[in-house]
Order: structure tokens, then sequence, then C-alpha cells
């Protein structure tokens, strides 16, 4: 899977960034090659974060797949949501989503790692002795969907037209690629600058890869419908614009039997359908209009699963275990709006959410409460800061509230009545603090004038919980409301930071790096489309991440990630939700799997197959 989505992150969409000073380490390599090649260029199949590779040499397959899985029928899945665009590497557009089927990449991630790539259209990497020259041996049997080789000049052309005409925060991962150039059909040399962080190189082994020809023809900078030529495990099939796609399995793809391939891609066709609501998507589902379903409201989860194919085991319910560091979702404050500037403003409408009434109310108690920018993780803060972070963060304790010094920031812990007047008198507290002004029951802003917030979402499916919250709000005083959008509007509304206060949900890698600099470095504050949603411009915040870039050990990021979150947490940037460590997965019996699930994702797309008996014995007759 490529490292780029449109919405949310994966474990490896960030933003590369440049940090300073950065020691020539043999991060990305493989240890045994690192340790006894000292000052040597050296050849490698596969690279990672911190030089980890599981897998050997001469591996046939990943644990988590059955190389023997038969081929066949559909697997069809929801989106909420609409598209526009087959183009997924632009701001411009709603690009649908499933677009990582199309095109292969040079190396490919293994869904029982934290952070590793192994060989897919290059078979191995050979990199010099300061790391600063990635040389990649292409598969000369790699080729595209039409037929034509897939050379290093297409490789080439890719990076290159990404880092001018790509997604912003395409752009700026690639700002410290010096130059892909093709030395030979079957040779890629990539060069990186001095200032290159340490998760660069894996980004680049795994971007889309292009045909050069075909964008000879066509604009890459542009919206289109035009199903593009790939080179990848799917080509796209019948779809109808902003209700469903069908990716359709290339039945002679040339990679199917390499060992990072085998026993995936096992579906003939993959459909997404769209849905602008989760209530009318689960309906489809109950009556087999898609047959996989991942669940997300606890209260359906708990109380909506009694009807006939539940009943009579042709729908199955399961709770698959979530290794990942769970995800960054909650409100999210639009810091460029002059009344939530002020970090203590923020702090007291975060204390207006009474998150134990939800939870108790709304999500039948399944879920804890969000407290840290890397929760779950080891990356969270916790207690005072240690000996290495103290270093970390003494430089800039004139530029840093006292609170960092001491235990990390925690919301306020509510008496799950609704409306906790001790968390109500604090916020008001700190409003007054902060310059406000009541007049009647009325809050004024320091400026004098009304004190007024938007939750503007694209779907209805948190109006019940953020209801709450707005009510508590209106108590202080602030004139909160709730507005709900059609997609569209609402990507253009947050690509341009036109709104207060949004719900998004952001996945944290185990070894953050860039994509600390797409979500809080102050030079992504002012780009549309970033992931800086909530305009982080903070001098320390930038220092931190540029260590974090170029960190040369998994205990020294550890610490830089605790001193980091720290001081997030001391800015109110967002006010957390909740999490739960499983997926919530819902299936009509039709399927196979491994025996082995992966560790770090559910695989239904890429493990799952069709089980055409078991479709039989249910007649099952949705698809």
């Amino acid at each position: 899977m490529f490292p780029y989505r449109r919405i949310g992150i994966n474990r490896r969409e960030a933003l590369a960034g440049a940090g300073a000073g950065l020691a020539l380490s043999s991060f990305g390599l493989p240890r045994a090659f690192a340790a006894d090649n000292p000052g040597a260029e050296i050849e490698t199949y596969g690279l990672s974060t911190f030089g980890d590779l599981a897998e050997k040499p001469d591996f046939k397959a990943f644990a988590y797949v059955d190389p023997a899985a038969p081929k066949g029928g559909m697997l069809s899945q929801e989106m909420l949501g609409t598209f526009d665009s087959l183009n997924a590497f632009i701001l411009r557009g709603d690009a649908v989503f499933g677009t990582d089927f199309l095109f292969d990449t040079l190396l490919k991630n293994s869904l029982d790692e934290q952070d590793a790539l192994y060989g897919l259209v290059a078979s191995k990497v050979r990199v010099s002795a300061d790391k600063l020259t990635y040389r990649f041996f292409l598969r000369k049997e790699a080729k595209f969907q039409d037929g034509t080789p897939l050379t290093a000049k297409d490789v080439a052309f890719s990076l290159n037209i990404l880092k001018s005409q790509g997604h912003p925060s395409i752009r700026l991962n690639l700002r410290n690629m010096v130059s892909a150039t093709a030395e030979a059909d079957d040779e890629l040399v990539v060069v990186f600058s001095p200032q290159r962080s340490r998760e660069l190189p894996l980004l680049v082994a795994s971007y889309p890869i292009f045909s050069a020809a075909y964008y000879g023809t066509h604009p890459f900078d542009q919206t289109t419908l035009e199903p593009p030529l790939g080179s990848g495990p799917y080509k796209i099939g019948r779809f109808e614009q902003g209700r469903f796609i069908i990716y359709e399995r290339v039945a002679d793809y040339w990679g199917k039997d390499l060992p990072v391939n085998v026993g995936q891609f096992n579906f003939d066709s993959i459909r997404y359908d769209y849905f602008s609501d989760r209530s009318v998507s689960f309906e489809a589902f109950k009556s087999g209009v898609y047959t996989v379903h991942e669940e997300f409201k606890a209260s359906t989860w708990s109380t909506g699963y009694d009807f006939p194919a539940v009943r009579d085991g042709r729908v199955k319910r399961e709770t698959i275990p979530d290794k990942n560091i769970s995800g960054i979702q909650g409100w999210f404050f639009n810091t460029r709006r002059g009344a939530l500037k002020d970090p203590r403003i923020r702090e007291a409408i975060g204390c207006a959410f009474d998150f134990n009434w939800t939870n108790k109310n709304l999500m039948y108690g399944a879920y804890q409460r969000t407290t840290s920018y890397f929760e779950n993780s080891e990356m969270a803060a916790k207690g005072p800061p240690d000996a290495e972070e103290l270093t970390l963060l003494t430089p800039y304790r004139d530029k840093l509230p006292p609170a960092v010094f001491g235990p990390p920031y925690l919301p306020p812990v509510s008496d799950g009545s609704g409306e906790d007047r001790a968390m109500l008198r604090q916020a008001n507290n700190l409003l007054l603090a902060a310059g406000c002004k009541r007049q009647d029951t009325n809050l004024l802003l320091p400026d004098g004038s009304p004190f007024q917030i938007e939750f503007l979402y694209d779907e209805p499916g948190l109006e019940p919980h953020t209801e709450s919250f707005v009510k508590n709000l209106r108590q202080l005083g602030i004139n909160a409301n709730i507005r709900v959008v059609d997609p569209a509007q609402y990507k253009l509304r947050t690509d341009n930071f036109d709104f207060d206060i949004i719900t998004e949900r952001f996945v944290m890698s185990f070894f953050p790096g860039e994509e600390l600099l797409g979500m809080f470095g102050s030079e992504s504050a002012n780009t549309h489309g970033s992931r800086n949603i909530v305009g982080v411009a903070d001098p320390v915040v930038d220092a931190l991440i540029a260590k974090a870039l170029v960190a040369n050990s998994k205990d020294e990021l550890l610490h830089i990630c605790r001193a980091l979150d720290r001081v997030l947490r001391a800015g109110h940037y967002w006010v957390p939700h909740w999490y739960k460590p499983s997926h919530w997965i819902a299936s009509w019996e039709i399927f196979g799997r491994p025996k082995k699930a992966p560790l770090y994702d559910p695989g239904i797309s890429s493990t799952w197959w069709y089980d055409s008996e078991s479709a039989k014995r249910i007649h099952f007759a949705g698809q």
C-alpha cells in the first residue's frame, strides 16, 4: 500500500522535513548488514526504519497468508462520503478510495511488522556508505497492465512528478529528495540531501509507480474520471461517480507469484459502495448489498445485530485485536480563528465535554478516554519528565508553560452527570482569565464580540455525542452550533481551513517522523490541504520534530516523542475522543481466511478469499 491517503494517515503517511545535524547512521538497513559493513556500500533485500527485518532473504510468503488461497468472487464494503475523481495524488477533487490497488511500488510492507519493506518492483537496494544514494535494481519482468515494460524511467518520472505536481503533503515529503534518475532500464538511482529524514528512503520506496508514456498524453495535475494505466494487481472496472466503484483483478498480473504477493489479492473483484449516512449503509449491509462491515458505533454493535441473518448464522460478528497505536481522534480546533488562539479558551471548551456521560449513555461503556497523541504506546508521556526528556525540554523552558515540566495534561474526569458543575466552573474561570466577559447570559470574547463556534461535519454520525457537548457550551454563554455539509463542501472548507472545530482521526506510526512535520510543523500550518488542520506553529514543537526526524535509535525517538507529547498536550489543540484496541467486524459467511491473521491489519482485502461452497450453503444471493 502506498503511503499517501486523502483521509487519515496510515503508518507511513508522513511529511518529510529537514532536521538539523543529521547523523549518518545505519538506520533503514538490516542490522546484520549494517554491523558487518561499517562505512561500506551495502546491498540489501529490504528496508526498515531502524534496520529490523523479520523475513529472511529467501522467504517464500508472509506467514499471515494461505499460499493456496483460491481466487474468485467479490468482496464488497462501504465507504462514507462521495468521490468525483480517480486521481488520489493531487489536492483537487474528492478522490475515490482504493487506488492503491492499481499501482505497484518499489518495495512492499509486511502487515506483520511495524515498519519493514521487502522487494516488489525492485529486487534489491544498494546503499552508499554515506546513506545518501540509494540504487534500486528493478525486476525486468515488471510491466504495466497494457503489457508495456515498467522501467526505471517510469519510477524516476513518478517520483519527480509527485515532487513537482503532487498533493502538497507529498511534495513536502519529497523536498529532500535531490534527484531520481534512471541509469538503465532496470537501475534507478535516488540521491538525498544530507538533511533528509530517516524515513524518506522508505517513503520513496513505497510511492506508486506511474507510466511515463501514459502521462505524456494525460495531465497529471487534473481531476479525472478516466481510469489510469496501472501496474498493480487490480484495474478499475465499472463505477458510477459518487455511488460505487469496482476494482477487477488482473489475471495475468506480473507480480502475482512474488513472495510479497503470494496468497494475496484473491478476489476477482473488490467493490466499494458509497453512502452519506451510517444508518443507511448498515441497512444495506443487513440486506446483503455489501458483505463486510466494520462497525464504529458501540450502540449498533451492542443492540443492532438482532436481525435474521445474525440469528441463523449467515452473518458472523468478531472482534479482531488492533495492535496498532490508537488513532488520534477528537475535536480539533482551528487556531487560526481569533476566538481559538488562546490555549486557555481551548482548555475551557474541553472542560465542557463530559466523556463519562457520553461513554455510558451513547457508547455502552465500550471505550476508554484518549489522553495522548501517542495513545496506547510507550511514546505516551506519563508522570513527570525523566532525565532524557528534561534534557530535551530544558533549553526551551522560557518558551514553555510550566505545566510541561510536571505530569502531562489529562482531561478532567467528570461525575458522569452530563453537566458536571465543577468542570463548568473550571471552564468559566479559564474563560474569564483569558479576558472573556459576560453580558447577561452571553459570553463575549476579549475584543467584545459574541463568542460563536461551529462544529463542522460531513455526516451526522457524531451529532448525538456533540449535542451534549454543545449544551454545556451554551451554559457557559458560548453560542455553539453543529453544521453538517455534503462531503465535497466539507473537503473544500477543510482544505482551506474554513472551520472552527472539526472531527478527524489520524493514525500515528510506530516510529513517527515525517507525519509529525505534516501534522504539527510550522511549515505546513498555512499550506492548504495539509494535515496540520489545527495550525500548530510553535518553534519548540518544530525543534522536537527536527530531532525526531533524525533519531538514530528507538530509545532516542521514544524520549523525543514523550517530550513532544507533553508540549502538544499543554497546548490544548484538541478535545480528545476515545479509543478501543480492536476492530468490530461483521461479515456474511461467504469468506475463507488464513489461520493466522496479520498483526497490524485485519487483512480483509489482502488475505481473505471468497468461499463459493459457504455461499451456496447459506443461499447467499447478494453478489
